[in-house]
């Protein structure tokens, strides 16, 4: 959520922002709803405010009057009660169209974040060369060669979308994660095992509620009345644990990471980049993420772009990051990059990572904030998040770079002690 604030103050700078979102009329409709209704809203405070002091003095006089037996020349406090109640709800009803209008409202993207979809995404960093390939075999022909994930059996259990790891194939997805669990915890990250399902609030104050709602797997109204979904991302428990808290300063940045299934209502891949185990209704990821004073945001991006790169760079895989545009980018971040692993069989890149800074748009919505010391007022944080990482993509990038001629794949040299082998072999 925006502040509103900086809409009143300088609305100019604000549609110039969201013009990078969103189409300029589309902007112009929303700034203007949302101004008419912040005035209507001041001037009911302000006539209830001007009612309560007058209804404050004629119940003085009221009861005086009453006091000196004489017959009151004003009406009776009750029907000031009412006239009072009657203009909250009025308020009530204008505050709720405004949060709802606000909460619609992505988030102002960065200065140097530019406008456009994925044609204008900029590659800022490659880190090694594609491997040389005589003959590149794609990662499901490796993995059933390999007998790592069975797809057929997934899709017996969950349906179209869902996979199963076997054999070694579990065993490497899990000490991806396992490594990883290690190395967060090496950087300061406390490690977190939320729940997977969570309340609405959550959702909403992520940012992912009310325009991703039915992007993600909701219980029926019938089991959870209070409104329960499965998490598409840890990001939404890590910062839905701490809503409407007031943080130590002394405490920030505050670091924590957590593993988790991702559960997604994404359509399934079909395309020749997207099989196998690349996109699916259900995936692992671990997460890292971080409350931070403002002034702290800018070093904590680059700190925690640079731990998610040593992930990937420790697993000897090529890849390339990626500043994301505006159109690009998740509308409850400021800026995002993206760090996208080179995957043969296809020529093409893809995501692992996504590093984002959201800047106080979190914070506002969950109502988390910060004080200083021997201070009263109180600030909001800013939030990051990155995954760190999300294996269904990594896992296919290792078999690909790795692949050798005679049909086994080479395991990445961090993960040899977890697997008691250097090379997974054909069945």
């Amino acid at each position: 959520m925006l502040d509103m604030e900086l809409i009143r103050k300088d609305r100019e700078a604000v549609a110039t922002a969201l013009a990078k979102r969103l189409d300029p009329a589309e902007v112009t409709r929303a700034l203007d709803e949302i101004g008419q209704l912040d005035r209507d809203r001041r001037s009911l405070i302000t006539e209830i405010d001007a009612e309560r002091q007058r209804r404050k003095a004629e119940a003085r006089a009221y009861a005086a009057a009453k006091r000196a037996g004489t017959e009151p020349e004003v009406t009776a406090p009750e029907a000031g009660r009412r006239q009072v109640a009657e203009l909250e709800a009025q308020l009530d009803e204008v505050q709720s169209r405004l949060n709802d209008r606000m909460s619609e409202l992505p988030n102002l993207p960065a200065e140097d974040v530019v406008p456009g979809g994925k044609e204008a995404n900029r590659v800022v960093k490659v880190f090694g060369a594609p491997p040389v390939i005589d003959k590149v075999r794609d990662h499901v022909e490796l993995s059933r060669a390999l007998g790592l994930v069975d797809y057929e059996r997934g899709v017996k259990l969950g349906g179209s979308g869902f996979w199963m790891y076997t054999g070694p194939g579990a065993r490497l997805e899990w000490a991806l994660l396992n490594w990883f669990v290690d190395q967060h915890i090496a950087a300061g990250y406390e490690f977190l095992l939320p729940p997977h399902l969570l309340l609405d609030s959550a959702g909403y104050a992520a940012g992912q509620f009310p325009k991703f709602y039915d992007d993600v797997y909701h219980l029926s109204a019938d089991s959870a009345p209070r409104g329960q979904f499965l998490l598409p991302t840890s990001e939404t428990a890590i910062l839905g644990a701490y809503q409407n808290e007031i943080l130590e300063t002394a405490k920030l940045p505050l670091k924590a990471f957590a593993y988790t299934p991702c559960y997604r209502r994404e359509s399934a891949g079909t395309h020749s980049d997207e099989r196998g185990t690349v996109r699916g209704h259900q995936f692992n990821k671990v997460e890292i993420f971080q409350f931070t004073l403002p002034e702290q945001a800018d070093g904590a991006l680059e700190g925690m772009l640079a731990h998610a790169e040593s992930l990937v760079e420790g697993l000897g895989l090529h890849y390339q990051r990626s500043l994301l545009s505006a159109g690009d980018a998740s509308a409850s971040m400021r800026k995002t990059l993206d760090i996208e692993v080179w995957m043969p069989s296809t020529g093409k890149y893809k995501e692992v990572s996504s590093v984002s800074w959201a800047g106080d748009y979190q914070a506002r919505r969950a109502g988390i904030r910060y004080r200083e010391p021997g201070g009263k007022q109180t600030r909001f944080v800013h939030t990051l998040n990155g995954s760190a990482l999300a294996t269904s993509r990594l896992f296919p990038a290792i078999l690909e770079q790795y692949q050798q001629a005679d049909g086994s794949v080479l395991v990445p040299e961090v993960l040899r002690d977890r697997l008691g082998t250097d090379r997974l072999t054909p069945r």
